[in-house]
């Protein structure tokens, strides 16, 4: 495949990459040990049982399963592919991922990187907010929004000229046909139905929309004037997934620390008024109504969010909507809250009014979850007649039922039978408990696994292994990938346990690997180097056996050979002498 990345750059990521560091800035860890603990941020928990390994650079969770090197974690906590796992890393790094020549498919030479483009676009809003003719008018207008220059830097905020293509001629000068299809595809350009091409945006304060990494992947436009609609969010493209994506996220994680809480708002100028008042924990969907999707990748980040809404009838939507997409990710340790704001009020005027101190003091008032939750259902049903209660019984216990948290879901069905006047049996009997998440079964360990587990778990065992080729010959499970393991370390003795399995993702060995390498072996640590000679002794043991029971089938044939007739003697001799006991 064309751009493959080479395999001695991943290594060598994985060894530039302290894991610990890494999911310590994510979930915060506490020392256990020899090893790190927190709980889980991929199941819901009460006490750790997600352990990360400095010597293995692994983590794995003994409730969920959940395990991995650098490169896995990037992937599951992030929501990254393998290849933008392995940019985000290298990022980190100030390393340029290195691309393999191949004889696959390539981009024209002609259409750049999306990505580029899109920076390139965000790069000429902000050139013209401050060199376009009309600049010093749309400048007076963000000083009257109260924004200074270093928050629109912090944002790449800029402003699209009125004009018909002022863009697309920056971008494409000449008549590049590829190039403008590939615009028109990110929603840069628009075509009419005679063909002719133009500008998305025209007249418009622009607001760069980043994905996780910081790349821009789309654009908000607010209207400089009365016109319509006020706000104008890029459609949908290969790079833009507006149910997935949170403005301002980005921005967020940029700040020092762990992040303690996210606010949630409506609008992007929301988001930079609140930074401009120094409150830099504020993000906005993208004119869609907050999703699972929003919720999960918000609960990755924090353990609490709190939703900020108009306080009419709308915004009391918009939060029931919000509170609904939550329920799915309300594991242990999480909470969600709600703050409703005065008649005619937005983050961005109200902040400007009382200030941060007093705005901070109605973020910290937030109503909890619980109690929004009953409010929002005794308006809909009233518990005063039988038929509310009914009502009210079942559609509370379809919501609790979908909260994987215990804790939650309990708490929410005490409520529920206070509010009900029922015993509290009896309700909680009518909400269908969550189901755990299964265990993985455990693995029957064979002489072969034990091998491979103790090995990768601790490579240096390799200097222990005697060079025994003849036994890729065997009819054993597992040999082959005994013996690659080997021939892995012999030329590479430096490398972890995690970037071993790295040389075998999306192969079918990778799964038995990443099970092996968290396999709780319970060897003293003084014994390790015995168990495993001792281990692969079993093995030798088993090739010999059954060459041994070959040769007789063959001398039964009376078709062995003086070379092999010396050698069934031999071995009849050594296994004889040897009496081996193989490892159960």
């Amino acid at each position: 495949m064309a751009g493959q990345i080479p395999r001695q750059f991943i290594d060598e990521l994985l060894a530039r990459t302290d894991i610990v560091e890494l999911i310590d800035q994510r979930v915060p860890l506490k020392k256990a040990g020899r090893n790190y603990a927190a709980c889980c941020p991929f199941h819901s928990e009460k006490s750790p049982s997600f352990t990360v390994s400095p010597d293995k650079q692994f983590y794995h969770c003994f409730g969920c399963g959940a395990h991995g090197n650098a490169i896995s974690f990037m992937m599951e906590f992030e929501q990254l592919e393998f290849v933008e796992a392995i940019e985000e890393l290298a990022q980190q790094h100030h390393l340029e991922v290195p691309r393999e020549q191949g004889t696959g498919p390539k981009r024209p030479a002609a259409q750049a990187d999306d990505y580029h483009l899109m920076q390139q676009a965000a790069e000429f809003y902000q050139q013209q907010l401050q060199q376009h003719p009309n600049a010093a008018m749309v400048q007076q207008y963000v000083a009257g929004r109260g924004l200074t220059a270093k928050t629109l830097a912090d944002f790449a905020i800029g402003y699209a000229p009125d004009g018909w293509d002022n863009l697309l001629k920056r971008l494409s000068p000449g008549n590049n046909k590829p190039l403008r299809d590939q615009l028109a595809e990110l929603r840069l350009i628009n075509r009419n139905d005679n063909g002719r091409e133009y500008d998305f945006f025209r007249e418009r304060l622009m607001f760069p929309i980043r994905d996780k990494r910081g790349r821009v992947i789309a654009f908000g436009g607010r209207v400089l004037g009365d016109g319509t609609p006020k706000y104008l969010n890029s459609p949908e493209s290969r790079l833009f997934h507006k149910g997935r994506e949170l403005y301002g996220l980005y921005e967020v994680r940029q700040q020092p620390g762990h992040v303690e809480q996210i606010l949630v708002v409506e609008g992007y100028m929301d988001v930079v008024a609140l930074a401009e008042h120094d409150i830099r924990f504020a993000v906005a969907c993208l004119g869609t109504a907050t999703t699972s999707d929003h919720m999960h990748t918000l609960f990755r980040y924090t353990p609490k969010v709190v939703c900020c809404y108009d306080g009419d009838r709308a915004g009391r939507d918009a939060a029931w909507r919000a509170l609904q997409s939550a329920l799915p990710q309300l594991k242990d340790g999480v909470e969600l809250n709600f703050v409703f704001l005065p008649d005619g009020e937005d983050p961005d005027s109200l902040v400007q009014k009382e200030g941060k101190a007093a705005f901070l003091q109605r973020i910290a008032g937030a109503m909890p979850l619980n109690q929004y939750f009953f409010e929002h259902l005794v308006q809909e049903f009233d518990p005063a007649t039988d038929a509310g209660k009914s009502a009210l019984s079942v559609k509370a216990a379809e919501l609790i039922k979908q909260i994987p948290s215990e804790f939650y879901r309990d708490s929410l069905s005490d409520k529920l039978a206070n509010l009900l006047g029922k015993p509290r049996e009896r309700t909680k009997a009518g909400v269908n408990r969550a189901s755990n998440r299964v265990k993985p079964a455990a693995m029957k360990i064979t002489p072969m696994r034990r091998a491979i587990g103790l090995l990768l778990q601790y490579p240096n065992l390799v200097n222990l292994m005697p060079d025994a080729p003849e036994l890729a010959e065997a009819n054993i499970p597992g040999i082959a990938l005994l013996l690659s393991l080997q021939h892995r370390l012999l030329q590479q003795p430096e490398l972890t346990t995690a970037q071993l399995i790295e040389q075998w993702r999306d192969l079918p060995e990778h799964s038995i690997l990443m099970t092996l390498a968290t396999w709780d072996h319970q060897i003293a640590q003084e014994q390790l180097s015995q168990e495993f000679v001792d281990t692969f002794h079993s093995i030798e043991d088993q090739y010999l056996q059954q060459r041994l029971e070959a040769l007789e089938r063959k001398d039964k044939l009376q078709q062995l050979t003086k070379a092999e007739w010396h050698e069934y003697k031999l071995l009849l001799q050594a296994l004889k002498s040897k009496k081996p006991k193989l490892v159960n």
